[in-house]
């Protein structure tokens, strides 16, 4: 279901597979440390002052807090009202979030580039060249941090949570979801946020029960409408 009509006309639910599982198919995927807007740490004081309890300073407080990028309604320019880099929204519910990257603002199907309808959270990887991205209905959009490693020890996720980030949100490794109806599961291994058809590696729609073997090399894993993924190894 898209927002205000809007259907994502990309790589989503429905797609014929392109791929097979693989464990061993090469790539590099981004780093995330993400986050969204903090108040204050405790004990500070406006100015960047400490209050002598806690010896909290201005430099540790502007460490720690993250600030969105951009909201999750409008048109942004690329270059002129976001830069070029890698996004999250986290939290959406119901499909009601929509984003596209487009190649100018004439709003023609022929502009498209790529978008998506996101339940739980999205990663988009907005380059240069794109002259537009269109968001709507999300949860605001923060930076990703392409540099950040992480430390993910994850057994289990949310089979409709969405895009995770590989070795930073879940560990690879081999997962099942049992219990899926009508192929209304479907889940994806990627190489990078960019959306594009030579992004995905390998990709199901799924009846029953689902497998899948997630390499450390992914970069991303999406999955919606699936049962909860649970790791066997």
């Amino acid at each position: 279901m898209g927002m205000k009509g809007k259907i994502a006309l990309g790589v989503v639910v429905g797609v014929v597979v392109i791929g097979t599982v693989s464990a061993n198919a090469g790539g590099d995927g981004d780093k995330d440390n993400g986050g969204k807007d903090a108040s204050a740490s405790a004990g500070q004081k406006p100015g960047g002052k400490t209050d002598g309890k806690n010896g909290t300073t201005k430099q540790a407080e502007k460490k720690a807090v993250k600030k969105a990028a951009f909201d999750g309604d409008g048109d942004f320019e690329v270059g002129k009202d976001i830069k070029p880099g890698t996004y999250r929204t986290t939290g959406n519910t119901d499909g009601l979030c929509y984003w596209e990257r487009a190649k100018n603002a004439s709003g023609e199907a022929a502009s498209l580039i790529a978008n998506d309808n996101v339940s739980g959270t999205s990663y988009v990887t907005v380059k240069a060249t794109d002259k537009l991205f269109k968001s709507s209905g999300c949860k605001d959009w923060e930076a990703v941090d392409e540099k950040a490693t992480g430390t993910a020890t994850t057994s289990r996720f949310k089979g409709d949570g969405g895009m995770y980030r590989v070795g930073v949100d879940i560990t690879p490794g081999t997962y099942r979801s049992t219990g899926n109806t009508d192929d209304l599961c479907y889940w994806e291994r990627a190489k990078d946020a960019l959306h594009s058809i030579e992004s995905i590696r390998a990709n199901n729609n799924v009846t029953g029960s689902a497998v899948v073997t997630i390499s450390a090399s992914d970069a991303y894993f999406k999955t919606t409408g699936c049962q909860d993924w649970k790791k066997t190894a």
